[in-house]
């Protein structure tokens, strides 16, 4: 499946992990273990998350703490596939 169509699918999923102030560390075997279960996940990063970081830039490191790839980034979602 090419990124077009995960970007696609995507978009009709659910954030199911959100990012707060305790930062990527707290998130990443919850994250790990849904994506062991599904193909996509999507991720919120609220304000307190942010501490000057971009989403892009989270959702990047997120992504290879976990051995994922960023399919998007959109606003403060980031969008990852194993």
């Amino acid at each position: 499946m090419g990124k077009q169509d995960l970007r696609k699918e995507a978009h009709d999923i659910d954030v199911t992990v959100w990012v707060g102030k305790s930062g990527i560390s707290a998130v990443e075997e919850e994250l790990s273990d849904q994506l062991a279960d599904r193909d996509l996940v999507k991720i919120k990063f609220l304000r307190s998350a942010r501490a000057g970081t971009t989403v892009e830039e989270l959702t990047e490191e997120l992504a290879d703490r976990v051995n994922a790839e960023v399919i998007e980034t959109r606003g403060n979602t980031g969008v990852v596939h194993r």
